[in-house]
């Protein structure tokens, strides 16, 4: 990818980031959190023969505004240790639903002309954190599966697959600098 992009009238440009993981964000409703990325908790009703969840309402939540005819529902299965990141969209918004296992999600902002521009935010979800979260295109955005089981990641996005729409950055570029070794702290 060049150092810039435009895209749908965004100017999409890898920033130059300080070596680590951004601003780990434990709240929705958090002040940190990049421009445009929603996040929102969901339930799961546990009973004595499992659990039941909702992964979705069309036209409500997070995915409210995705037109019926194009939404897609997918899912992905990853082993432990596997990182897939990152990749953005130009026009596709994402609604992660994770169900299984843990993610440490690595968000950073690509949009030029946004007031978060250059920002990544870091979020842990999973079993430990049911929370669904909205990706605007733009957004540079990938996970590690971490813990000791597989997670499996269930997106809802709001057009159908367009390999034209998807840009790609390596887990390890230099510029964003994303640090994803387990944090000793």
């Amino acid at each position: 990818m060049s150092s810039a992009a435009e895209s749908a009238g965004v100017q999409i440009a890898v920033p130059n980031c300080e070596k680590g993981i951004g601003k780990v964000i434990l709240a929705p409703d958090s002040k940190d959190l990049i421009a445009g990325v929603r996040i929102h908790p969901y339930a799961v009703w546990p009973d004595d023969r499992g659990f039941f969840m909702e992964i979705a309402r069309i036209g409500q939540g997070l995915p409210s505004a995705f037109p019926r005819e194009s939404t897609q529902v997918s899912a992905a299965l990853s082993y432990p240790g596997t990182i897939k990141a990152f990749h953005f969209h130009r026009h596709q918004t994402d609604c992660w639903v994770p169900l299984n296992g843990m993610l440490q999600v690595a968000l950073v902002d690509l949009r030029l002309e946004s007031p978060t521009y250059g920002v990544r935010n870091t979020i842990y979800v999973g079993t430990h954190r049911r929370w669904q979260l909205l990706v605007p295109p733009g957004i540079g955005h990938g996970y590690k599966v971490i813990g000791t089981e597989a997670a499996m990641l269930v997106y809802l996005t709001d057009r159908l697959y367009d390999p034209q729409d998807e840009g790609r950055i390596p887990h390890d570029d230099p510029k964003i600098q994303y640090d994803w070794e387990t944090q000793h702290k």
